[in-house]
C-alpha cells in the first residue's frame, strides 16, 4: 500500500509539472502572439479581397484552403527555420526583424500613397478579377496568391514571436511557436470567415426575420459591413506603420544602437506628464511617423528594384504582398 501511495504521489507530481508546463506554454504563446497584433489586423483586413467574385457557397471552402496553407507555412517551413536560427544563429533574429519592420513600413506607406495619388487598381495581382478564367482556375490562382502573401506575413509572425519568447528549452520554444501558429491562424481566418459571411447573415435576416426589428437588424448588418471593411483597412495600415516603426527601433536597440529608442522614450516621458497612457500614445505616434518615413524611402527601392527582381524570379504575376 505504501508503494502504491508513493507511485500515486509521483504521478501527481508529474501531472503538476505537466500542467505547469502547459500553463507556461500558454502564457508564453499569448505574450508572443500579442506582439504580432499589427500584422494580424492587416492580414484579417486584406484576406477578404481574395474572395471577391466568388459565389457565397465557395467562400468558406476557399478560406479553409488558405488557412490550411497558412498552417503548413508556419509549422512545416517557418517553425523549423526559426528554431534552427535560434539554436545556431540567434544573432540573425534582430536583422530579420528589421527587415520585417521595413516590409511592414513599405506596405503601409505604399497603401497611403496609393490612396492619396488615386491610382487605378492594378489588374495583375492575385485580386485581379478582370482576367477571363474559368472559376476553378481563378479559385486556384487566388488561393495560391493568398498563401504566398501569407508566407511573408507568417514569417514576420514567427520571427516576432521567437524574439518574444524568453530563453528556455528547445521543446518549450517549439511548443510555444506551434501554439502561436495555431492560435494566430485560427484567429485571423476565423475572423475572416465571420467578416465575409456577415453580409449573407444580414441578407438572410432581412428576408426571413419574423419581426420588424430582425429585418431592420439584417439591413443594418448589410449596410455596416462595407464600413467595417474600410475601417479594418485603415486600422490595419496604421498598425503596420506603428508596428513596423516599433520593430525597427527596438531591434536597433537590441543590436547596440540605443539612441533612437532612448530619444523616443525621453520625448514620451517629457510630454506624457506622468500619464502612462499618454506616454504610450506618444511613443506609438512617433513609431507610426518613423514607419511612414521609412516606408516612403523604401517605396522607390521596392517598386523599381525589388519588384522587377521578384517578377523575374517568381513569374511576377502574383505579387507576394498586399
Amino acid at each position: 500500500m505504501s508503494g502504491l501511495l508513493a507511485l500515486l504521489d509521483d504521478v501527481s507530481a508529474i501531472a503538476k509539472v505537466a500542467a505547469a508546463s502547459v500553463d507556461d506554454i500558454g502564457a508564453a504563446a499569448m505574450k508572443a502572439g500579442s506582439k504580432t497584433a499589427g500584422v494580424l489586423i492587416d492580414d484579417a483586413a486584406v484576406t477578404p479581397k481574395y474572395l471577391q467574385g466568388f459565389k457565397p457557397a465557395r467562400e468558406l471552402p476557399i478560406i479553409w484552403r488558405i488557412a490550411r496553407g497558412s498552417i503548413v507555412n508556419k509549422l512545416v517551413f517557418l517553425m523549423p527555420a526559426a528554431l534552427l536560427m535560434q539554436a545556431f544563429a540567434p544573432w540573425l533574429i534582430w536583422p530579420l526583424l528589421i527587415l520585417g519592420g521595413c516590409y511592414l513600413a513599405f506596405e503601409g506607406a505604399e497603401k497611403i500613397v496609393h490612396v492619396l495619388t488615386k491610382h487605378d487598381e492594378h489588374s495583375g495581382g492575385p485580386d485581379g478579377s478582370h482576367d477571363i478564367l474559368d472559376p476553378t482556375h481563378l479559385e486556384e490562382q487566388k488561393i495560391k496568391g493568398a498563401i504566398k502573401t501569407d508566407f511573408i506575413l507568417s514569417a514576420e509572425i514567427m520571427v516576432i514571436s521567437m524574439s518574444a519568447i524568453e530563453a528556455s528549452t528547445f521543446w518549450m520554444e517549439a511548443a510555444t511557436l506551434a501554439v502561436v501558429a495555431l492560435l494566430v491562424t485560427a484567429a485571423v481566418y476565423g475572423a475572416v470567415a465571420v467578416i465575409v459571411k456577415m453580409d449573407d447573415v444580414g441578407l438572410w435576416l432581412s428576408q426571413v426575420a419574423n419581426t420588424g426589428f430582425g429585418r431592420w437588424l439584417g439591413r443594418a448588418i448589410v449596410k455596416f459591413m462595407p464600413w467595417l471593411l474600410k475601417t479594418l483597412t485603415v486600422v490595419g495600415t496604421a498598425a503596420m506603420l506603428w508596428v513596423g516603426g516599433s520593430i525597427i527601433v527596438h531591434s536597433l536597440h537590441e543590436m547596440g544602437w540605443h539612441w533612437p529608442e532612448e530619444f523616443i522614450h525621453h520625448v514620451a516621458v517629457d510630454y506624457g506628464q506622468g500619464s502612462g497612457a499618454l506616454e504610450w500614445i506618444i511613443t506609438a505616434a512617433i513609431d507610426f511617423v518613423l514607419g511612414f518615413v521609412v516606408g516612403l524611402v523604401l517605396i522607390p527601392i521596392g517598386t523599381r528594384i525589388v519588384a522587377p527582381i521578384w517578377a523575374a524570379l517568381f513569374g511576377g504575376k502574383n505579387k507576394a504582398a498586399h
